[in-house]
């Protein structure tokens, strides 16, 4: 246990100590703001202020986890031991910056509440962010310095315990048009054919006509692969379903149809299934409310994760909606089509309301990329930046996700690289 001391315990100031200490470097924290319990405790003990006590180990405090609100903040970064990191510090301080400060800017992520300019999608563009103008978006900075910061107690505090960690890994697949061809009802069927037949498409109708006739597999339909290879391997797996509407005509199916929804229960009798929550969704709670509805009525368990269409975080609000339903995970925290890290680390973190200054239950599960995020690499580029990632990840203990479509995995000479990730690149970490 570590005693902090500290001249006024904040919530941020609880809830940036406690993902640094505690689910990072596994190691339980407690506070004071007595002098007299901080000077008469015998064991490992900091503190964290403006000013030291004495001769203790002394981080100096930026002042963003004294504040309330959202103000303009500063920033400016720089280097630590090559490690970038911004809130500077004097040399009074055991390190050069404000670790706490920074690490809560990044996790309560301050800097989506700033005035921006969205993308066309309504979302946060990776461009904005501190990460990216700095170029570290693909390192889990908070991580590296909270092991950077694990050093430095080692060397004061030869008592303190550190549990040993092993890194993490999990696959997402996004499945949002479940099929190409089936489900899709008489009508759609329809236009698609009419549709094709205009485009001269011919190899189209004839894939359709044998699937919806049973001759062959749905090209899309590449769950029963997903479920039996991350069966062998162990590695973790997260399936989305969009039970509301879909964003176009052509991938829109009936979510009423026995064959969807036997889908979604064979796939949770062997792995974790979430909501996948629709455009309508994210605007209106009670939306919300009737999408998963839905989906505990076909799976029969209580809704734990959910991924917003076309990773749309609006904040505060969709996560306080999330909350409210008592769901437990969230797993949009992410850039579609940028590799990285948006929060700063590949540690799972609790929500931060900056305008109700609250730490909520809601846990994002931080993903490191997306298989849009490498459109303009060659297969062997994709696997040595996937690599890249899984190393950096891996040297601090942290956990790896990344979101697939399920379309990722359909027979096409353009999907081995997908394939070949999820079989054995990802696994290979996991012995």
């Amino acid at each position: 246990m570590l005693l902090i001391f500290t001249q006024k315990v904040t919530p941020r100031v609880t809830y940036a100590f406690k993902h640094l200490f505690t689910r990072i470097l596994g190691i339980e924290v407690r506070f004071t703001t007595e002098i007299e319990v901080f000077i008469s405790h015998t064991g490992a003990k900091i503190s964290y202020g403006k000013q030291a006590l004495g001769n203790e180990l002394f981080f100096q405090s930026h002042g963003l986890l004294n504040q309330m609100g959202i103000e303009s903040v500063d920033v400016t970064v720089k280097e630590w031991d090559d490690v970038p990191c911004f809130f500077s510090t004097s040399d009074k301080s055991a390190i050069p910056f404000d670790i706490f400060s920074a690490s809560f800017y990044l996790l309560s992520r301050y800097e989506e509440y700033q005035p921006h300019v969205k993308d066309g999608l309504g979302r946060y563009p990776a461009s904005e962010s501190i990460g990216f103008k700095n170029q570290f978006l693909e390192i889990p900075v908070i991580d590296v310095w909270a092991y950077k910061l694990k050093a430095v107690l080692k060397e004061s505090f030869d008592g303190l315990i550190f549990p040993k960690k092993k890194m993490k890994s999990a696959v997402i697949a996004n499945a949002q048009a479940p099929f190409a061809y089936i489900q899709k009802g008489v009508y759609r069927s329809f236009i698609a054919y009419f549709n094709d037949l205009i485009g001269l498409r011919f190899n189209s109708i004839l894939n359709r006509t044998r699937v919806i006739f049973g001759f062959q597999r749905d090209p899309h339909d590449t769950f029963k692969w997903l479920v039996n290879v991350t069966k062998n391997n162990s590695l973790k797996l997260f399936v989305f379903f969009l039970l509301g509407e879909a964003n176009s005509f052509d991938e829109s199916i009936n979510t009423h149809r026995k064959r969807f929804k036997m889908l979604i229960k064979t796939v949770s009798d062997y792995h974790q299934v979430g909501l996948l929550v629709s455009e309508k969704a994210l605007k209106n709670n009670e939306i919300l409310k009737i999408e998963k509805l839905k989906l505990v009525s076909i799976t029969n368990r209580k809704l734990l994760n959910s991924l917003n269409l076309n990773f749309v975080v609006n904040l505060p609000e969709i996560y306080r909606n999330l909350v409210e339903l008592e769901v437990e995970k969230d797993f949009t925290m992410v850039y579609e089509n940028v590799v990285g890290f948006r929060a700063g680390t590949c540690t799972p973190f609790l929500f931060y309301d900056l305008d109700y200054e609250i730490r909520t239950p809601l846990i994002i599960y931080p993903i490191s990329c997306t298989s849009k995020g490498f459109n303009r690499l060659s297969p062997n580029g994709i696997i040595e930046k996937v690599t890249r990632i899984i190393d950096v990840v891996d040297s601090v203990n942290g956990t790896f996700s990344m979101i697939f479509s399920n379309q990722d995995f359909s027979i096409d000479p353009n999907n081995k690289v997908w394939r070949t990730l999820i079989s054995e690149t990802i696994p290979s970490y996991e012995k």
